[in-house]
């Protein structure tokens, strides 16, 4: 089933505000990481800025935390293309189209802040957080792009209501490679805010905590929602609006 990834795209970038609460304390606590010492001394000779150092950071953690939403749209695309050979596809595939809209309905909800329910489905992912967390301990200390990378590939797996909600599109796909790719819209969608929030940090946290600046993001993310559930109840024609709702 293809998928235009504009919308897939835009619902990442406005549901970002949702990852400064979630997550940009965390890549800026981590891009501010001190310099290593040896012996109780900084080392610093050779070493590029602190502003160079820390973009480098932000980047890789960033592409580690894509890295893992690619790994796990493809998971959930392949899940649906392995069930390609079952009779029932078609009503499987109606039915998540109809569950991705209504997740961005409760999304968009959720982002400004008038209801709270799909926060049961974070918690319904700490199943698996518990077991991948105790692992950040092995990276060590995250003062070098490699480790930056690999943290952000483990916080990629970071309970997330607004991740999951994508994840039924990227299942909504059909095949390893177009759920991949719907992740990845979505990550580059993410990419802004959370480079922003890295370098930036509490300043922009705190604007992102304004009740206009959600309230406005949510609205968006609610009508992307809404129109794709119109649509599916046939009550939109198609053509152009494939670029403005989740639709095959």
């Amino acid at each position: 089933m293809s998928l235009s990834l504009f919308p897939v795209f835009v619902v990442g970038l406005l549901g970002s505000v949702h990852c400064g609460a979630m997550c940009g304390g965390i890549v800026g606590a981590l891009s501010l990481t001190p310099p290593r010492t040896r012996a109780g001394v900084a080392v610093i000779a050779l070493r590029p800025a602190v502003a160079d150092r820390a973009s480098l950071h932000v980047a890789a953690y960033n592409a580690g935390r894509i890295a893992s939403y690619m790994t796990a749209g493809a998971v959930a695309g392949g899940v649906a293309q392995g069930a390609g050979t079952l009779s029932a596809l078609p009503q499987l595939q109606a039915g998540a189209y109809w569950l991705a809209n209504a997740m961005l309905v409760a999304l968009g909800l959720h982002l400004m802040n008038a209801w709270s329910g799909i926060a049961h489905i974070e918690r319904a992912g700490q199943l698996v957080w518990r077991r991948l967390r105790p692992q950040l301990a092995r990276i060590g200390p995250p003062d070098t792009p490699g480790r930056m990378f690999a943290a952000g590939a483990l916080w990629g797996w970071l309970p997330c209501a607004m991740v999951y909600s994508v994840l039924v599109t990227a299942m909504l796909s059909g095949s390893v490679v177009s759920g991949a790719l719907t992740m990845l819209a979505f990550g580059l969608g993410t990419l802004p805010m959370m480079l922003a929030l890295g370098l930036l940090g509490a300043r922009l946290r705190g604007w992102l905590r304004l009740a206009a600046v959600r309230i406005g993001c949510g609205l968006l993310v609610l009508g992307f929602g809404v129109t794709g559930l119109l649509r599916a109840a046939g009550g939109l024609p198609p053509s152009w609006l494939h670029l403005l709702c989740l639709a095959p």
